[in-house]
């Protein structure tokens, strides 16, 4: 239990020393990260729905040679 409790009070002590950014730094920062993570998904999502149409036009291509 003593492992534990110094685990967390040496959580809390580098959590103090961290300088975090400003308001000012921070806003941009996370609208960029947001931006880019929206990118991201929109493209995931068009790359998923193109490869799932590809997929099935080569089942129903390749179809007909099964018999």
């Amino acid at each position: 239990m003593k492992k534990i409790v110094g685990y967390f009070k040496g959580v809390i002590k580098e959590g103090k020393r961290i300088k975090w950014p400003k308001r000012l730094q921070f806003v941009p920062a996370v609208a960029v990260v947001l931006c880019i993570t929206i990118f991201a998904a929109i493209f995931l999502a068009l790359e998923d729905y193109a490869g799932g149409i590809l997929v099935q036009q080569l089942r129903d291509a390749f179809s007909s040679i099964r018999g």
